[in-house]
């Protein structure tokens, strides 16, 4: 499987600006630029990208996992944080909450850690990773 996305930008980093288009078209011309990356402006941002992929593709690995083990989950919801430090993106942080009859909290939290170390998009980042897990 391969997937593709296209970003045009035209000017100076600062004054500049530019779009991303992906393959599915989903996200078709997505405005970027200086403010929607430094000072929070409408748009999109790379870092944003990066959590989205992170989040979703986490989201998707431990619903297989708690599958695999004989658990069906209710609902797993991610939100991840990618950081932006001193022109270095250094970390993605995961805050899972999940609702998942019939796990113990052990069960749960090692599914998860399982699950962070095993997503396709954390063996893909070169960064440091952490989760924190809320079983509801």
């Amino acid at each position: 499987m391969k997937r593709s996305a296209n970003a045009v930008w035209s000017g100076t980093l600062k004054k500049g600006s530019g779009n991303l288009t992906t393959q599915s078209q989903i996200l078709n011309k997505a405005p970027y630029s200086f403010v929607t990356r430094f000072e929070n402006q409408k748009g999109t941002n790379p870092e944003e990208l990066m959590a989205a992929a992170h989040a979703g593709c986490f989201t998707m690995q431990i619903s297989a996992d708690l599958t695999r083990a004989g658990f069906i989950p209710e609902e797993v919801s991610t939100e991840a944080v990618v950081s932006l430090e001193d022109g270095i993106i250094s970390k993605s942080a995961l805050k899972l909450q999940a609702k998942v009859p019939g796990i113990s909290q052990d069960q749960f939290f090692r599914i998860a850690h399982q699950s962070k170390e095993n997503c396709p998009v954390s063996k893909a980042y070169s960064l440091t990773i952490t989760l924190e897990a809320q079983l509801l």
